[in-house]
């Protein structure tokens, strides 16, 4: 499994409570926005406009991953998406985004390269963030292999190994779990 890049951007494994319930923020992103926001991939919101968009740099913080999102097409017709296709209009007040943005959650994710156990409580930054599909509505963004320095603030905190078959530490493409640590959300954790 972790031998082969197969990239799936982030994906929720569990929450302490037992719940990763995506929020749905109404009108949570603009009527014909340009740009592909694809199940998994990394999100923000946009300050002082009350929608999201795509992390597009690893500067940015982090508001959670995105789960998908439905809206009523300018013939009437109700769409349902796990992806937003870019340039995609609706009619007026029927777009609801779902994401998941509790910072609580831990989410798995492919690295692009190996991630030795050594990583476990350091923070790394995501890769290939606008990597995807619009066939499969699926983000292929990735982990960076290569951990910060003891000390610096990344995009999320390594946690864990997660626990498949063929999955190990030193595999060409770890997945490993994080949380998010450069949240627009809660109080910024770097790495020990």
């Amino acid at each position: 499994m972790s031998s082969t890049s197969a990239p799936f951007g982030l994906r929720p494994a569990f929450h302490p409570s037992g719940l990763d319930r995506a929020q749905a923020l109404a009108n949570g992103i603009p009527s014909a926005y340009a740009t592909d926001i694809l199940k998994g991939q990394p999100v923000t919101y946009v300050a002082g406009s009350g929608v999201i968009e795509p992390v597009n740099s690893t500067s940015d913080a982090v508001a959670g991953a995105f789960a998908g999102v439905e809206w009523t097409d300018t013939t009437g017709r109700r769409r349902v998406s796990n992806y937003w296709p870019a340039n995609t209009a609706y009619q007026t007040g029927s777009c609801v985004a779902y994401f998941y943005n509790d910072e609580n959650i831990v989410y798995e994710i492919q690295a692009d390269g190996s991630v030795a156990q050594t990583a476990v409580g350091l923070d790394a930054n995501f890769t290939n963030l606008a990597a995807g599909s619009n066939v499969t509505g699926l983000s292929q963004a990735t982990l960076n292999h290569t951990p910060l320095a003891t000390g610096v603030q990344g995009q999320v905190q390594i946690l864990d190994i997660a626990p498949y078959p063929d999955n190990a530490w030193g595999d060409n493409f770890t997945i490993v779990r994080v949380h998010v640590a450069k949240s627009q959300i809660a109080a910024p954790v770097p790495g020990i």
